[in-house]
């Protein structure tokens, strides 16, 4: 019977596996293979060893600006987004009427794309500040506060979903029961309903977290780094190095892979602290 099992088991897992290592794990491999050669094209690759490493983080490739500023972004947007939506879910189930309505309503900028949500909000916000003779690409500050409204708007109403999801699978018998006990809602919020939903969090969490970080389209569509490349983030400046100068593929490619590295430990320590609180509760 287990030999059976293994052998459907490869049958249905083989063309997955066929996909994920022609998709990723082949391309990753020949990347990381890149990030320590000079090339142009793949098959004229120089290995160069840790010389791209090097050269990534001088202050001419502003790899290091990029990354402050994708953290300072990922940071705000993180709870923000997480607050909003949870608070937004919150709402939306307590018995209140038209809130299917509101729930559409909320998910519905996310099904929109980065960059048509960038060159929208671009539009609004400059409307706006072009009444004080200024606009998104002539301050970072500017620049900044739309990327957290840009991303707000975009991420808000798919992590409410989740949580919604998380509020109604907390037992009613255990919110009656704090009630009886004497606990106010606030309480009862935080004592029972969000350890109840710590599931629910981590999976929010991690999203905007790794969304944040990863934020190419919408950067691009906003601000494009203006001005003076003071509002780039990681994932732009990294496609800049690959793609808009010659002979700096290598240092591109290293870029790529030390962001790989530095999202995956993120996320993963993320990760592991929030589950740890699933357990204990």
């Amino acid at each position: 019977m287990l030999k059976s099992l293994r052998k459907l088991g490869l049958i249905f897992a083989g063309p997955t596996l066929i996909a994920f290592a022609i998709a990723f794990a082949v391309p990753f491999l020949v990347g990381l293979y890149l990030s320590f050669c000079q090339f142009t094209t793949v098959t004229d690759a120089t290995w160069v060893g840790l010389d791209n490493y090097i050269r990534a983080f001088a202050p001419r490739e502003r790899f290091w600006s990029a990354l402050g500023f994708t953290s300072l972004v990922t940071a705000v947007s993180v709870v923000t987004v997480n607050l909003f939506a949870f608070a937004i879910a919150y709402l939306l189930t307590r018995k209140l009427r038209g809130t299917n309505f509101f729930r559409t309503i909320f998910f519905m900028p996310n099904l929109i794309g980065g960059i048509v949500l960038g060159y929208t909000w671009q539009t609004i916000i400059n409307a706006f500040l072009v009444q004080y003779q200024t606009t998104l690409a002539s301050n970072a500050k500017y620049g900044f506060i739309g990327l957290i409204l840009l991303l707000n708007w975009q991420m808000i109403g798919y992590m409410m979903i989740i949580y919604i999801a998380g509020l109604q699978n907390v037992p009613g018998e255990l919110i009656e029961a704090a009630s009886i006990d004497g606990a106010s809602k606030w309480q009862t919020l935080r004592n029972v309903t969000i350890p109840m939903i710590m599931p629910s969090i981590t999976i929010c969490l991690f999203l905007t977290l790794s969304s944040s970080f990863k934020l190419y389209d919408a950067n691009l569509a906003l601000t494009n780094g203006a001005p003076m490349r003071k509002t780039e983030m990681v994932a732009l400046n990294i496609v800049d190095t690959f793609f808009l100068r010659v002979g700096v593929e290598g240092v591109g490619q290293a870029k790529a892979m030390i962001f790989f590295l530095l999202v995956s430990v993120v996320a993963f320590f993320q990760l592991r602290v929030t589950r740890r609180q699933e357990v204990e509760q």
